[in-house]
C-alpha cells in the first residue's frame, strides 16, 4: 500500500487493523544476481538503489537478526555535512541532499528534521580551525555560518558561556544539518526495496563463502546455500569477522560507542550542539528526551553495551557544557559496534576476491552517510567501478599512504 492521506483516513476508519505488512518475509532462493550481506541502513540502501537506479532487482539482503536491530537503530540520529577534506565534504554533502528528499522518494516518514548543527569553539586556536573548516565547506557549496559568542547565546542561552575552564567564544553552524528517526530509515528502505522486488531475508546468518578460482560464487548461511554473481558486504562492526570468512584481513578494529537518552523535558535544545572542549554531542527527541553521546569506550569489543567510566566521562562533558543537565535522570543507554579504520574514514571498494565488494569502516559517521553510501556502493556493485563521490575511499590507501585523516578519529591501535 502506498502511504497517502487517503490510506491514512481509510485505515483510521477501520481502527488501523488493515495495514498490510511493510515488506514480505520470503524464503531465500537458490541464486541471485547480487547479495548484500547486512540488513542495516547501508545494506538496505544499497539494495534499493541497485533496483531503482541500476535495474538490478534480482537482489537479496541477508540479515543475521532483524531489520533495525543493529547500528542503524543504535545511534544518535545526527545528519550533517560539515567536513573539511576533499575526499569527505562532497560525499557527505551528497548524502545530506539525499536526506532532504528521502521521505518523498521512499513514501515513508523518516522524521527528517533539519534543525541545524552547531559546533562550539572555546579558544582562538579552535576558532581558526573552525574558520578553515567553514571556508572549505562554502567553497564546496555547503552552508556554513560563523557565530560569535553573542549569537550563540541568543540561540542557546542555557549554555555555560562564561565557564572559567571552557568559555564559549562562538561556533560554526550548519543550518541544514539535523536529525532523522534512525530505525524509520531502515524500515523505509526495506519497504521501498521490497516494492521493487528485492528479497529482504531476516534471521539469515552468514556462515561462509564459496570461492572458486579466485571468484566468489555464493554464500553458506543458516538457511542454506545461496549462489550469486556478486556479493557486497555491509556488516558494520562485524566487517572484520565476516571478511575473515573469505580469508581477508581488514585495517579495522571494532569498538563500542555508547549513546544515552535522558528523561523527557520541555523543549530545550533547538538543534544539535557539540562541545568543542570535549567529545560530546546532544539533541532533543520529539518525546523530550535529550539524546547524547561522546567517545568510544576505548577497548576492542563486539558487545552492544559499554562500561560505567565512559558514562561518567560523557556526562561530565555534558554538564560542563549545559549545567542544567545535572538535574536530569538518565533514562536508558545502549551501545553500537563501531568499525574503526586507522584514519577514521570509510572504505567502499572491491576486494582482492573477484565479485566480492566491501562497504565498511564508518567509525562515528555511518548513520549520516546512509543514502550516499548506498548510492555509491550500488554503483560499485552494478558497474564494478567506484563512484566519483567514493573514489577516495579505497581499500589500498593504507598501503599507499593516501589517508583521509579528517580529525584523527580512527582506532589508534598505538594508544591501546
Amino acid at each position: 500500500m502506498r502511504h497517502s492521506i487517503v490510506s491514512l483516513l481509510l485505515n483510521a476508519a477501520t481502527g488501523h487493523r488493515r495495514w498490510p505488512r511493510m515488506w514480505r518475509d520470503p524464503e531465500p532462493r537458490p541464486h541471485y544476481e547480487a547479495i548484500v550481506v547486512g540488513g542495516g541502513g547501508h545494506g538496505l540502501a544499497t539494495a534499493y538503489y541497485l533496483a531503482k537506479a541500476h535495474g538490478v532487482r534480482d537482489v537479496a539482503v541477508l540479515e543475521k537478526g532483524w531489520i533495525g536491530g543493529g547500528n542503524v537503530g543504535r545511534n544518535t540520529t545526527i545528519i550533517r555535512s560539515n567536513y573539511l577534506l576533499p575526499g569527505n565534504v562532497s560525499f557527505y554533502e551528497a548524502s545530506l541532499r539525499h536526506w532532504e528528499g528521502l521521505e518523498r522518494e521512499l513514501n515513508f516518514n523518516a522524521m527528517v528534521s533539519q534543525r541545524g548543527v552547531l559546533n562550539l569553539y572555546h579558544s582562538d586556536a579552535q576558532r581558526d580551525a573552525i574558520v578553515r573548516r567553514g571556508n572549505a565547506m562554502r567553497l564546496h557549496g555547503v552552508d556554513a555560518e560563523l557565530l560569535d559568542a553573542h549569537e550563540v547565546r541568543r540561540i542557546a542561552p542555557f549554555l555555560a558561556m562564561d565557564d572559567a575552564r571552557f568559555p564559549i567564544r562562538g561556533g560554526l553552524l550548519q543550518p541544514r544539518g539535523g536529525t532523522v528517526r534512525h530505525d524509520a530509515v531502515a524500515w523505509g528502505y526495506a519497504r521501498a526495496a521490497d516494492r521493487l522486488g528485492v528479497d529482504v531475508i531476516q534471521q539469515c546468518e552468514l556462515l561462509g563463502f564459496e570461492i572458486e578460482r579466485g571468484r566468489v560464487v555464493g554464500v553458506r548461511t543458516s538457511r542454506g546455500r545461496i549462489g550469486a554473481r556478486r556479493i557486497g558486504l555491509a556488516c558494520a562492526g562485524h566487517s572484520s569477522q565476516v571478511a575473515a570468512l573469505a580469508g581477508l584481513t581488514l585495517p579495522i578494529e571494532t569498538h563500542v560507542l555508547q549513546a544515552f537518552v535522558s528523561e523527557g523535558v520541555k523543549p530545550l535544545i533547538p538543534g544539535v550542539i557539540t562541545f568543542g572542549a570535549g567529545h560530546f554531542y546532544v539533541s532533543q527527541s520529539d518525546k523530550g528526551g535529550l539524546v547524547f553521546g561522546g567517545d568510544l569506550d576505548g577497548y576492542n569489543s563486539y558487545a552492544q553495551r559499554g562500561n560505567l567510566p565512559t558514562v561518567e566521562d560523557v556526562c561530565e562533558s555534558g554538564v560542563a557544557m549545559i549545567p542544567a543537565m545535572s538535574r536530569l535522570r538518565l533514562l536508558r543507554s545502549w551501545g553500537g559496534r563501531m568499525d574503526m579504520t586507522m584514519d577514521g574514514s570509510p572504505i567502499i571498494d572491491r576486494t582482492p576476491i573477484e565479485g566480492l565488494y566491501l562497504n565498511a569502516g564508518w567509525c562515528y559517521g555511518g548513520f549520516k552517510a546512509t543514502p550516499a553510501s548506498g548510492w555509491c556502493f550500488a554503483h560499485l556493485l552494478a558497474t564494478g567501478e567506484s563512484h566519483a563521490l567514493a573514489r577516495a575511499y579505497r581499500l589500498d590507501r593504507f598501503a599507499t599512504g593516501h589517508l583521509i585523516d579528517e580529525k584523527g578519529q580512527g582506532a589508534h591501535p598505538n594508544r591501546q
